[in-house]
């Protein structure tokens, strides 16, 4: 990979996230503009009003009945201000968290199997859902509230000044004790919000982990088992929660005290001034200066609840960081090339592997698959068969030798290309909640309908799928639940005859199958595998005794290769393991 691109701050990073919406952004702010600027002017209209036209003795009728219907008016459009601040901001908060989830996902797309080994599926989803609610929260409301409050605070200040500088200086000096308590609340905030995230990232994955497991679960009888733990998550879940409503409303009764303290102050201090009638202040100035004050604080609570969606706004999107930051382990080369024409020559030279820097489960492999050869790995379980299989496609990058397809290093071909050409059936069947049409169609997505059941036929289950109630169109549920062990494998198998690759990897493609069906697929599975390099993994030696070579692996390497009768006479481990299930199966 090219050298790593010095990324920008959480925060620029945050703000990347508004240029693709601009316009809806400035008709957010224009629109808060007018709010505040509603907000500062109408006392001020007020006083005049006062001063002018209710004054005693005062016959202003007409001008007091326009300035009351410029206000009406003015209200009016501060209303409709706030209609589009609130839908259409939510609307671009809506916008932003569909541009985060689809870049999380894509990303999550880009990432290799080493990431999802260590990985759990609950609090990847979390990332993707949960967390996102809380940032557009504060994607909406973050720029709103702190530009309303910046303007409504200076032009409320402004406007005091004007009726009383000492009073309005007043009430400025106590901004500095409202500030140093916002800042002493907000690293708790941030860190109870952060645990709240990671409680319910918990709960996420205890979830999905006992939803997949539940007929494990009742199996075994521990749905009482799986009830307390998660609880114990519940009770977690609980006390961070707990904290930060704590937190919270520490800081929310702290700003309502320091509010109500400030009009106290007010009252007293202008009170003063208007008792001992020194002309400095009216009864009038005393009004309109109450009404500022209730500008003058809105501020301030609005900094309090950014302050709320600002923590868990940024945990949510720190999180989110966190993926979007975490490189992929197997990328394309900056020389990648497309690989093209596949014949399905394949050289292992000198292959050793390891997951996560711990032992070796394949040390020195070297090993070459003719194009056209069916080649079959067998031995014990653990000796990295699999592992082996999974390198080609590169799943996983070796750490020493190489591995090459047709002459060409799979690390210096394109993924895409690559993958695209090597066919898959591996022992765990993967189906998705989806038709057994979509299932199959998953092999080639531009496959007709012609071909799909083309390959079904191929597959053997296509007779199958006729007596289902929808046929093709028969939803299969979660992981295929609704199919046998034999049908999910046969529609797997379905996916590999459309896809159609030069090469095949058969990871114990027909472990589930009972003898009959087992005797069609291995038939069908023959006739795919004419003319394609085919590297087939068994524990069941009766299926691989027609491979062009057989290759006996553990985890110290290669301990014997060649054909089922050469390595029969050999007398070695292959006859060892062939007697073994002779023993156990009753096979010839």
């Amino acid at each position: 990979m090219a050298d790593k691109v010095k990324k920008p701050g959480v925060i620029r990073r945050f703000i990347s996230y508004y240029r693709g919406h601009l316009p809806l952004f400035g008709l957010d702010m224009l629109c808060a503009l007018v709010i505040s600027g509603v907000d500062v002017v109408y006392p001020l209209m007020a006083r005049g009003a006062l001063d002018r036209y209710i004054a005693p003795g005062a016959e202003n009728l007409r001008p007091f009945i326009i300035l009351m219907a410029a206000a009406i008016v003015m209200h009016i459009v501060r209303a409709a201000c706030s209609y589009i601040v609130t839908y259409y901001g939510h609307v671009l908060g809506v916008y932003i968290e569909a541009d985060m989830r689809h870049d999380v996902f894509s990303h999550l797309q880009e990432l290799g199997f080493s990431f999802y080994d260590r990985s759990r599926t609950g609090k990847l989803m979390a990332r993707c859902t949960t967390d996102l609610f809380d940032v557009v929260e504060l994607a909406h409301h973050g720029p709103e509230d702190l530009f309303i409050s910046f303007l409504t605070f200076v032009g409320s200040f402004i406007a005091m000044a004007t009726i009383n500088w000492k009073l309005a200086l007043m009430l400025m000096a106590t901004v500095p004790l409202m500030l140093a308590f916002v800042m002493y609340l907000r690293k708790r905030l941030n860190l109870t919000s952060r645990k709240v995230k990671e409680s319910v990232a918990g709960i996420n994955a205890d979830i999905e982990s006992a939803i997949s497991g539940a007929r494990v679960a009742k199996a075994f009888t521990n749905e009482e088992y799986e009830i307390e733990k998660f609880d114990n998550g519940n009770k977690r879940y609980i006390h961070a929660k707990s904290m930060n409503y704590k937190a919270m409303g520490q800081f929310m009764c702290g700003m309502e005290f320091f509010t109500t303290i400030l009009k106290v102050l007010v009252l007293g201090f202008a009170g003063l001034l208007i008792i001992l009638k020194r002309g400095e202040m009216t009864a009038n100035d005393l009004f309109v200066f109450l009404l500022y004050i209730t500008s003058f604080t809105t501020p301030i609570r609005k900094l309090a609840m950014f302050m709320e969606q600002y923590t868990a706004g940024m945990a949510g999107f720190r999180r989110f960081v966190e993926i979007m930051d975490t490189e992929p382990a197997i990328f394309d080369s900056e020389n990648a090339v497309e690989l093209k024409d596949v014949r399905g020559d394949i050289v292992f030279s000198g292959v050793s592997f390891a997951y996560d820097g711990g032992r070796h489960v394949l040390q020195d492999i070297s090993l070459t698959v003719p194009h056209g050869r069916t080649v079959a790995l067998v031995g014990p379980s653990g000796g990295g068969k699999t592992t082996l299989c999974h390198l080609i496609p590169r799943f996983y990058d070796v750490q020493e030798g190489s591995i090459t397809v047709d002459g060409h290093d799979v690390r210096d071909v394109t993924l895409r290309s690559l993958r695209g050409n090597i066919g898959i059936v591996q022992q765990d069947v993967f189906l998705f909640a989806a038709s057994i049409r979509d299932n199959i169609r998953y092999g080639r997505l531009d496959a007709t309908d012609e071909e799909i059941i083309a390959a079904a036929k191929a597959a053997e289950i296509h007779d199958d799928i006729m007596k289902m109630p929808d046929g093709y169109d028969t939803v299969v549920g979660e992981r295929g639940i609704t199919l046998s062990g034999g049908q999910k494998q046969r529609v797997s198998i379905a996916r590999i005859f459309l896809k159609n690759p030069p090469i095949l990897i058969l990871d114990e493609a027909t472990s589930a199958l009972d003898s009959a069906t087992e005797a069609k697929i291995t038939g069908a599975l023959e006739r795919l595998s004419e003319g394609r390099t085919t590297l087939v993994i068994a524990h069941r030696l009766s299926t691989v005794r027609n491979a062009d070579e057989i290759i006996v692996i553990d985890e110290s390497g290669i301990l014997e290769r060649g054909s089922h009768d050469e390595l029969m006479a050999a007398n070695g481990a292959y006859k060892l393991l062939h007697d073994a299930q002779n023993l156990l199966y009753g096979t010839h």
